[in-house]
């Protein structure tokens, strides 16, 4: 498989051969990479003054992959040791997806990154660029390919192939000729194929695990984040692993709303748009962010200025918070200390202004011991928290928080029952971590039950579309003193 990438002369790149400055590889030499799939290619077939053509070729080796044990090739169609010619005999040596992504990411590391030291300015810089790829595998036609394409201000020429020329009136087969032209920088045209090839082919040739969150993220950072089909995008290149796509879709949560802070926003309502613009359908709003704003609404309706969110995790609620001004302290508080540097991280406390950094604090702690840390607060919050604890260390949590600090307290967690819309299968759990779920009234007597010993009252709500018979997937509580 081969992809073209060609630079025109600009402003921000008077000589186009300074592409190979910017791709780290110099023009006047063929070079050859080993990657998990085979052999990558890198060489230069035009690089004049006005234009500069870099072609990347991968060379797969099919039997090598067969052989080089679990999780390097497979799909979920050749499972191991089934014999099968399939195994041998298929279209990766020739379409481009995911193993051409897995490629980019290996040879032009640096550049992806926006890294150049000899032309900082240029890879800075937005470029004309043109990239082609003469066989894409497209599920979802070449509609699909304008449309993730296309937001990210790409011209997008998507050819569907035919079946085989010789006999037309098979019809169109599941492959593109595609070539984009814009003006990107180079680092965002890379990271653009490095995410969408596998989405295009809605396959990957690996096993995607939780580290796969983290590369979407950081990969899609600037883009991902609101691009109309970023729920699309997210299920298809974490293949349906429902967990890490609720997780994925939180952390793209958090990287709107933290763009809203950097921004200087006064209110939410300026960083997530209400409704869709006139004639069109109004985009479904995740249930993690419809979760966030049943929070919000909570503390604004009891007047809360100081809050505590318990079990912060990455930070999309503090971040939430953080937008809204008449929140005056926001403390976030975390078990893990991962989790709070990769909230430090997603909320880019190194770059925010400095009247909002001085509203949040950060702490380590656990939520089943006592903590001077947590009293004086307004209100807290445990949003999708309980479920994480084994049901022994719940009275544990009881006594430190309704015990000890003593807020006022909003509490939300999942509802068992509604799995079965979800078509979960029985006895399986929403997410791996989850120690239980409860159902309605399982919630219900535990929270009754805590609100009578800790002298308080309680107040019960969903979150979510509401079915019938099986009520919202989320299920919320207010404790009031």
């Amino acid at each position: 498989m081969i992809l073209t990438l060609a630079a025109t002369a600009t402003d921000a790149l008077p000589d186009a051969t300074d592409l190979g400055f910017l791709l780290h590889k110099h023009p006047a030499r063929a070079q050859a990479f080993d990657v998990a799939s085979g052999t990558a290619h890198v060489i230069y077939p035009e690089a004049s003054t006005l234009r500069c053509t870099v072609a990347l070729v991968l060379e797969v080796d099919p039997v090598a992959l067969v052989r080089g044990g679990e999780g390097t090739g497979r799909r979920r169609s050749a499972p191991a040791g089934d014999g099968t010619l399939g195994q041998y005999v298929n279209d990766r040596p020739y379409a481009a997806g995911s193993l051409l992504a897995v490629a980019i990411g290996s040879v032009f590391r640096t550049a992806l990154a926006g890294r150049c030291d000899s032309r900082p300015d240029a890879a800075a810089s937005p470029l004309a660029l043109e990239l082609a790829i003469p066989v894409v595998p497209c599920r979802g036609g070449a509609d699909l390919a304008r449309r993730v394409f296309e937001p990210l201000g790409w011209g997008v020429e998507a050819e569907p192939l035919p079946l085989d020329p010789q006999f037309p009136e098979w019809g169109e087969s599941r492959y593109v000729r595609l070539r984009l032209t814009g003006v990107l920088r180079l680092a965002d045209a890379l990271n653009h194929l490095y995410v969408l090839l596998p989405v295009l082919d809605d396959a990957k040739h690996y096993w995607v695990a939780a580290d796969e969150v983290d590369k979407l993220v950081r990969a899609g950072s600037g883009w991902l984040a609101t691009h109309p089909e970023r729920g699309l995008i997210t299920r298809r290149y974490l293949r349906r692993r429902h967990a890490l796509v609720r997780t994925a879709l939180q952390q793209l949560a958090i990287e709107r709303l933290a763009d809203a802070n950097d921004t200087d926003v006064d209110d939410l309502d300026n960083a997530v748009p209400a409704q869709a613009p006139a004639g069109d359908e109004p985009r479904r709003v995740p249930l993690a962010q419809r979760r966030i704003d049943a929070v919000l609404d909570v503390l604004r309706t009891a007047g809360a200025r100081t809050v505590l969110d318990l079990g912060c995790g990455e930070g999309a609620l503090l971040a939430a918070l953080l937008a809204d001004r008449s929140f005056s302290r926001v403390v976030g508080a975390d078990v893990s200390f991962r989790a709070l540097q990769t909230a430090t991280r997603r909320l880019r406390l190194d770059q925010m202004p400095e009247r909002t950094r001085d509203r949040l604090e950060l702490v380590q702690t656990a939520l089943t011991y006592r903590d001077g840390r947590l009293a004086g607060f307004d209100a807290a919050v445990l949003m999708e928290v309980v479920e994480h604890l084994d049901p022994s260390r719940l009275p544990a949590l009881e006594a430190t928080v309704l015990g000890a600090a003593r807020p006022k307290l909003v509490v939300t967690t999942p509802n068992l029952e509604y799995n079965a819309r979800d078509e979960l299968e029985p006895g399986r759990l929403r997410h791996t971590d989850h120690r239980f779920e409860w159902t309605r009234d399982e919630f219900r007597a535990w929270a009754d039950g805590v609100a009578e010993r800790r002298g308080y009252g309680v107040t019960y709500a969903g979150v979510g579309d509401e079915d019938a018979e099986l009520g919202h997937p989320t299920q919320l509580a207010v404790f009031a003193r």
